[in-house]
């Protein structure tokens, strides 16, 4: 089976033009067939405030009313979108910009109202990997903003991660998948503070260990939750650190398994 490398990059890496530059040069040079999905969420917030449209939070996940939506489709799916395109085919990667609506390739319903109406967020529900297959076929790497859409003509925002870990799944029928979650940090760490405490191997008995000594909290949870479902349908790895899990001598990271 031919391999096939999902990553995922965040916050930090977006906002800052060299940490950008870096990880796509480091993503170019990843050999075989990939996938690159972003976020954009300081972004967006920035840019909702100057257009006067107050950004609302609960739990960190973001309210999602018509006016956040419009900031939103603007800012991944226009602006960091095909920013990150454009730096690509600069280093030779024939990338395509991608929201889920596009080849419908991302499939999501409305988040229903629970405690909280998250307004215009979508949890997703499926996922076209022959389409996308289409598109590495035909050499495009495709680059996945955190927008999708419900098949009515509704674009939904969407989370990221967990666009990532779904693509990784459908995708998991034609290839050997691993996912690359990166963000500023080396990976999961036993103490937040000291950089090198890197925890290397998760599986499902050390998790829980780690959730007793609340080493693992807060937004960590909702990302290793994600990490298992994806491993326990079809994804062969998963991987959390920083962009620098792409460099040979780097052995500072977290790698998931069952």
């Amino acid at each position: 089976m031919e391999k096939l490398s999902i990553i995922k990059i965040g916050g930090k890496i977006i906002e800052d033009e060299t940490s950008l530059h870096a990880f796509l040069k480091l993503f170019s040079n990843l050999e075989g067939k990939k996938i690159l999905v972003h976020g954009g969420g300081k972004r967006a917030t920035y840019i909702a405030s100057k257009l006067g449209v107050e950004s609302k939070m609960i739990a960190g996940r973001r309210i999602t009313d018509k006016e956040t939506l419009d900031v939103i489709t603007m800012v991944y799916g226009g602006l960091v979108n095909k920013n990150i395109v454009a730096k690509l085919q600069a280093l030779q990667i024939n990338a395509i910009g991608l929201t889920g609506a596009d080849i419908n390739s991302v499939k999501s319903e409305r988040r229903p109202v629970k405690e909280v109406d998250f307004g215009f967020v979508g949890d997703v529900k499926q996922v076209n990997s022959n389409g996308i297959d289409k598109l590495m076929k035909a050499d495009f790497t495709p680059v996945f903003c955190a927008i999708t859409h419900d098949g009515n003509g509704q674009l939904l925002n969407t989370n990221a991660d967990t666009i990532a870990s779904t693509i990784a799944v459908g995708m998991s029928e034609i290839y050997e998948t691993s996912i690359y979650y990166c963000f500023e940090l080396n990976g999961v760490l036993r103490d937040f503070n000291v950089k090198d405490s890197v925890v290397k191997v998760i599986n499902s008995k050390t998790y829980k260990e780690l959730l007793d000594a609340k080493i693992i909290t807060d937004g960590m949870i909702p990302k290793i939750d994600n990490c298992f479902d994806a491993l326990n349908n079809g994804v062969s790895r998963v991987h959390i650190g920083n962009t620098s899990m792409f460099t040979k001598e780097n052995e500072f990271y977290t790698t998931i398994t069952l």
